[in-house]
């Protein structure tokens, strides 16, 4: 009786381990590791904690504040850059995305030969850099040059 239950003790211990060197079969799908990665992406997989958005213009992700800064009109001087628009164009210009402070963006579109862009009430005039109207009224403008606009200088003597 002792040599059975030894027996069916091994017997249950050899089927029940699996062997350490036994390798799962290759597949293709991608390794999973335990690192969180997609936690700060949006809908459209732009990592928002490092400044990219989706531009709705070129269908990638940006950072919008690359682009050309626009003041609001109301603080022109703020430096501020929360409560500034942000300008991109396509390629050929006939397009611009205007990137708002409270992350709205939206495609203007110019209409021939005139120097300004349209989508409903909001109009992108070119004068002196960039005036963003909305129902006629400007809200946002800007030197027309392109990044964040830093007034005084890094060097306290103002000398280069």
């Amino acid at each position: 009786m002792k040599n059975l239950l030894l027996s069916f003790a091994l017997f249950s211990v050899l089927i029940s381990c699996k062997p350490n060197d036994v390798h799962p079969v290759a597949t293709n799908k991608p390794h999973k590791d335990s690192t969180i990665v997609d936690v700060d992406k949006d809908k459209n997989g732009c990592l928002a904690s490092a400044g990219y958005t989706w531009s709705k213009l070129n269908q990638e992700c940006v950072k919008a504040f690359t682009g050309i800064q626009l003041n609001p009109a109301d603080n022109a001087s703020t430096e501020d850059e929360t409560l500034c628009a942000y300008l991109l164009f396509n390629e050929n210009a006939n397009k611009a995305e205007i990137f708002l402070p409270d992350d709205k963006s939206f495609i203007l579109a110019k209409s021939g030969q005139s120097k300004s862009w349209i989508y409903n009430d909001y109009q992108l005039i070119a004068h002196n850099g960039y005036e963003l109207k909305k129902a006629g009224v400007l809200i946002f403008s800007g030197d027309g040059e392109i990044g964040n606009k830093v007034s005084g200088s890094d060097n306290p003597d103002g000398q280069e």
